[in-house]
């Protein structure tokens, strides 16, 4: 079981280093060319090819680490697979059959279409091809929220049944978790496309770096806006729906009336959690332990305490991280207003927008899911009985093995893709296109 996890975990994570940079950059990318359409200046074309091409080399290495995934379900996780199959499987296949193939159709005709349809329908490709991005966002995080707050379905011969599939996409629990993830994504792509911007402000390399910066600054502040008052949503949710998530996020053991919320150890905010949790100061927020001796009553003998320092650290990391983009891109608009130019050290500064959403929505999905343990469905599915009984621990060992060498490699493909077309810029690039162009109409 531990083997399985950390592969579906290392593999998860590596999966989501591309996802919310996809559902983000695609809408960047769109609005680009948006902006080329309305006002024919040419260094929007420019811009939009650049960073388009930068959205399809990880829109590429999504689609292949994601199949993966679904691979591992029936593999390593078959009781679980048996158990949630017919609630799990009809968003997941609404995501392949419509959102996918929607997204997939509409991004190759954006590919080919260049010079071969007309502008608007050309625009209207790449536009499509987003929604259909966030469309399969919306239908997978459906899913995950189901898990986490199953509604919908009954119980018959041991297998969850769906019994209303509007109550799946319309659960509470993903109406707040679709748009904190999203937003999310758009921060990371922005913190992307602003960390390319300040690598070639410092270069000091030709073209009009400043509108996608500007561009990135407010796709990121809105985006920090979002993330804040869907995880306010989320907090409340907690309270009520995962009370065990939410007190070992904060490390609290003992049930407390006007619980505070602790920044680090030993620097609290009087009766902040409860005010957070339930929009009142004074609100009771049960602890652990409580919540152990209540879980024992309900559901039997088990230890259903998360580990409290992964959680209770992965949540004030994830906030910090978080926190530090938005405010970088608030500096940068302040800092580029009245169509300033930003400071050198300041472009320097804009490398870290990077690293800092990459790591704000890693350890937010680590928070989510290691939360929620010992159970793969809150209430209904245990972990220790989600995983396929005839799978040893050898054969997955050596799967976990393989992905991560695979991985790894795929990694170093990647890396060097970006940086290389990264490094070209737009105006080099748009050069080499031109040389290829005649080569490509001839064939």
């Amino acid at each position: 079981m531990d083997l399985a996890r950390w592969q579906f975990g290392i593999t998860t994570v590596y999966h989501f280093l591309f996802v919310p940079l996809t559902i983000g950059l695609g809408v960047f990318v769109a609005g680009l060319q948006t902006a080329w359409h309305r006002t024919g200046k040419e260094h929007y074309l420019k811009l939009t090819k650049f960073f388009g091409k930068l959205f399809l080399i990880n829109f590429a290495m999504g689609v292949v680490t994601g199949i993966v995934q679904e691979f591992q379900f029936g593999m390593n996780w078959s009781e679980y697979s048996i158990f949630v199959g017919d609630v799990f499987g009809a968003p997941l296949a609404l995501e392949a059959l419509l959102a996918f193939f929607l997204e997939s159709t509409f991004i190759g005709l954006w590919i080919f279409g260049w010079d071969r349809l007309p502008k608007r329908v050309h625009l209207a490709t790449i536009w499509i091809a987003v929604i259909g991005s966030n469309l399969s966002a919306y239908f997978i995080l459906a899913a995950n929220a189901w898990m986490k707050h199953p509604v919908g379905y009954e119980v018959v011969d041991g297998k969850a049944r769906m019994t209303d599939i509007w109550a799946v996409l319309t659960n509470d629990t993903a109406l707040a978790q679709v748009p904190h993830v999203v937003a999310a994504s758009f921060i990371v792509a922005g913190g992307f496309v602003l960390a390319i911007c300040g690598y070639h402000l410092i270069k000091k390399t030709e073209g009009e770096w400043r509108s996608a910066m500007r561009g990135a600054l407010v796709m990121t502040a809105i985006a920090g806006a979002v993330v804040a008052g869907t995880g306010d949503m989320s907090a409340q949710l907690l309270h009520t729906q995962q009370p065990m998530k939410l007190a070992a996020a904060e490390g609290l053991t003992e049930t407390v009336d006007g619980a505070p919320f602790t920044i680090v150890p030993g620097v609290e905010v009087p009766k902040l959690l409860s005010l957070l949790a339930a929009h009142d100061p004074d609100a009771t927020v049960k602890g652990t332990e409580d919540l152990q001796r209540e879980f024992e009553a309900k559901f039997g003998p088990e230890d259903y305490t998360p580990n409290i320092p992964v959680v209770f650290w992965s949540f004030r990391l994830m906030q910090g991280f978080g926190m530090a983009t938005v405010g970088l891109a608030a500096l940068g608009l302040l800092l580029t207003r009245r169509r300033r130019q930003p400071p050198p050290w300041f472009n320097r500064m804009l490398l870290l927008a990077l690293p800092l959403p990459w790591l704000a929505v890693i350890f937010g999905w680590l928070l989510s899911e290691i939360g929620r343990q010992p159970w793969t469905v809150m209430g209904e599915l245990l972990t220790a009985a989600s995983v396929s009984p005839g799978v040893t621990t050898g054969q997955v060992a050596t799967s976990l093995a393989i992905f991560t060498v695979l991985y790894g490699a795929l990694t170093i493909a990647e890396a060097v893709l970006l940086v290389r077309h990264v490094k070209r810029g737009p105006d080099k690039s748009a050069q080499i296109e031109e040389q290829r162009e005649p080569v490509l109409m001839g064939y």
